[in-house]
This record gives C-alpha cells, structure tokens and sequence, in this order.
C-alpha cells in the first residue's frame, strides 16, 4: 500500500447530534467538549494509520471559526498530515450542519501530534512501508 492510499484508508469520519447537554449558556458547542470530541478522532485516524499504540503528545493550534448551536450536526474528520520517525500529526476538521438544510460549513480546524509507543511505553519507529 502507498503512503497515499494509507492515508486515505485511514481517514476517519464521525457525525454527532450536538444536544443541549454539550451547549454553554451561550447555546454553542462547549470548547472543550469539541476539542474532546477532536482528540478521540486524531487518535483513531493514527491509530488506523499506523496500527500501533499511540498518545497525544501535543495539539499545536485549534481555531474556532464559526459557533456550533445546539440542535445541528457536526462532522469530524481526521486526516494524517506529516509522519516522522515516531510521531505523526493529524488535522481534524469539524463541519457544522443545520439538521433540515443542505447548508455546511468548516466551523473549527486543529492539529494533533501523536507518538507511537511500545509496550513499556517508550516511543517507537513508525513503520509506514
């Protein structure tokens, strides 16, 4: 498999409902509940990528764009950037979407740095032949 069809294979997408319960008193998505939200997807595109244990070692910039109000759907993709020795980083996307429109648009952008690490824990050689 290429570099360029592993990274396409492990793209990952995850559709949520954002619902009253994740909404600050501003009605819009909590902060850090998107950026929760971004990790769990990064660490799954890496861990799909490089089919080893990884840890989020640092998130280098998260912007956030336009306000995600509750009652619209949100979709997260992840996507592998750069892959290095034993780190790798992974940009997540966040598309907001009315429920009962075809409108959407890119409401928050981040990325990820991730290391591989073996059993003791220690980092290890990412092998992407």
């Amino acid at each position: 498999m290429t570099y360029e069809q592993r990274v396409a294979e492990s793209t990952t997408r995850i559709f949520k409902a954002v619902f009253p319960n994740t909404v600050n008193h501003y009605d819009t998505l909590f902060g850090g509940t998107a950026m929760k939200l971004m990790d769990e997807v990064a660490f799954i595109t890496a861990t799909r990528f490089t089919r080893m244990r990884t840890v989020t070692v640092s998130s280098d910039r998260i912007d956030f764009t336009k306000p995600i109000p509750h009652g619209t759907i949100i979709e997260l993709v992840g996507e592998v950037i750069q892959v290095g020795k034993t780190s790798l980083k992974v940009e997540v996307n966040v598309y907001v979407e009315q429920m009962y429109e075809n409108h959407r648009e890119k409401a928050i952008s981040g990325t990820f740095t991730f290391v591989a690490i073996d059993e003791h824990k220690k980092p290890m050689q990412i092998n992407i032949a």
